[in-house]
């Protein structure tokens, strides 16, 4: 099984975008829970969106509404976040991180997820 690859962080200026892709597992006609997380060093992990890939669902942080949209392409088991207007707030390592199953309400939160990416940096400067 391969495990979720992160790919897409940089720097940018405050106000411009990213769009960062998760490289998801391949476990074939999965239905799976595939998340963002972010941390910023010293700091706690805190969950950006989440989406369920067997309808589509998603789940969003306050902080982020708005301005990111998670996505999915089943065809080529990659899971998208696409980030607009970013803040120097929004700056931190991004993971992607996969479960098969989430407690109802527990799409955000770090102890439900199995599989993990190394992360991708995202730096905005004001």
């Amino acid at each position: 099984q391969r495990q979720p690859v992160e790919s897409g962080g940089g720097s940018v200026q405050a106000g411009g975008s990213l769009r960062l892709t998760c490289a998801t597992s391949d476990i074939p006609d999965s239905r799976k829970y595939v998340a963002w997380f972010r941390q910023v060093p010293g700091k706690d992990f805190e969950g950006v969106a989440t989406i369920y890939t067997g309808g589509g669902s998603t789940r969003y942080a306050d902080s982020v509404l708005g301005r990111f949209t998670i996505s999915q392409d089943n065809d080529k088991d990659a899971v998208y976040l696409q980030m607009n207007r970013l803040k120097p707030e929004d700056t931190a390592k991004y993971y992607c991180a996969e479960a098969l199953v989430v407690r109802y309400d527990s799409w955000l939160k770090k102890e439900e997820y199995d599989d993990w990416g190394p992360g991708t940096q995202v730096t905005v400067s004001s």
